[in-house]
Formats: C-alpha cells, sequence, structure tokens
C-alpha cells in the first residue's frame, strides 16, 4: 500500500460524464482516477495510472469542491488500483455534500472508506484479498481469453447472493468474445453483458 495520508490523493486525471459499464451504466458520474497500481495488466487501457508519483496530489477537499461543481451525486472512484490508498476521508468529505459513493476495485488490497456500491473486478495476474468478497455489490469480470469464463465462476462462488454478476469483453477482443459471451450468458442466466458504452459513444 502507498503511504499517503488521507489529506492528499495522487489523482491521474477526473472528469464528470456518464458510466459506461455495469450495473450503472448510463448514469451521469463524477468519476476520480487516481494513479498507482501494482496488478500489471497487460491489456490495461490506462497503464499510465500505474506509477502514482508522477501524478499530481490534490487535497481531498479540492476533489470533493470539483466534483460537486456538477449536478450529479454520483461519485466513481477508479484507478489503477484506487485500494492503494486509504480512503476513508475521502468517502466521508464525499458524503457530506450529499454523493453516492462508488469504487471500482480489483481487491487486491483490504477495504478503506465507506462505499454505497463496490464494483469487484478481480484479474489473474493478482490475487483478491479474501475480505472483498462479502462487501462486493457487482462481479464484473473481464473476458479476454476463454478461460475467463471458468475465472469468472470461481469468484461468483464466493461473493454474496445479492452481488449482480457481469461478464464484459475486453476491447481489443471485443468482436472475438462478445459473442461467446451473449452465448454464455443465455445459458446461465446469472449473469449479465456488460459493455464499455462509452468507448462505443466516444465520450471519456
Amino acid at each position: 500500500m502507498i503511504e499517503t495520508t488521507e489529506k492528499k490523493l495522487p489523482v491521474m486525471e477526473a472528469f464528470y460524464t456518464l458510466q459506461g459499464e455495469g450495473a450503472h451504466s448510463g448514469r451521469a458520474a463524477y468519476f476520480v482516477r487516481l494513479g498507482g497500481c501494482d496488478v500489471g495488466c497487460h491489456w490495461c487501457d490506462v497503464k499510465e495510472s500505474w506509477n502514482a508519483a508522477v501524478h499530481p496530489q490534490y487535497f481531498v477537499a479540492d476533489i470533493v469542491a470539483q466534483a460537486s461543481a456538477h449536478p450529479a451525486r454520483l461519485a466513481v472512484v477508479t484507478g489503477g488500483e484506487p485500494l492503494m490508498h486509504q480512503l476513508g476521508g475521502l468517502t466521508d468529505a464525499l458524503h457530506a455534500e450529499g454523493f453516492q459513493t462508488n469504487i471500482e476495485t480489483s481487491g487486491v488490497h483490504p477495504l478503506s472508506g465507506r462505499w454505497d456500491w463496490i464494483c469487484f473486478s478481480p484479474k489473474k495476474f493478482k490475487d483478491p484479498h479474501p475480505s472483498i468478497y462479502a462487501h462486493a455489490n457487482e462481479l464484473k469480470v473481464i473476458v479476454y481469453h476463454k478461460s475467463d469464463f471458468d475465472f469468472a465462476e470461481q469468484h461468483a462462488a464466493k461473493v454474496g447472493a445479492a452481488c449482480q454478476l457481469f461478464l464484459q469483453p475486453e476491447w481489443s477482443k471485443v468482436q472475438e468474445m462478445t459473442e461467446l459471451i451473449v452465448e454464455y450468458v443465455k445459458k446461465h442466466p446469472k449473469w449479465r453483458v456488460s459493455l464499455q458504452t462509452h468507448k462505443y459513444m466516444d465520450i471519456p
């Protein structure tokens, strides 16, 4: 875990857009992408987020003030791997301004912060921390290879009964994997399809 105070966090980018994936797809949201990741997915589309040291440190109060300038009250904290940082101060400040707090995480570090929605997206490159399974509201597995269906089922067996299950094609394999995912969901209807709709719509 990166040594950071709760007053400042390394922010790669922050922007107002639509959530493009998973259970909250289509909702207006303020995204905070934190720097730092120790998972190392070879297909990652934000590898520039990996090194936290190259991203400026922002006071939590300033992050929340920028989020509050927009009308939606949904904040999505992502990365990188956001749980490399202590996030209690950030979620407290967001809640104080009326935000719903969502996080997108690979779950490889223990949870910090108070989250209204936890999107758990495990990766083969590093095992999740065992504590994540009981807290996940959404399991989103990226399908890059046919073997990822078995990987998805292994994690689905560990999350709670209320956790929503999603399969999402990795963007560079979208033509190849989407058809396989559709057929898989038809045979296993506990799963749903997630698409990166923001990429189809060409929005951030």
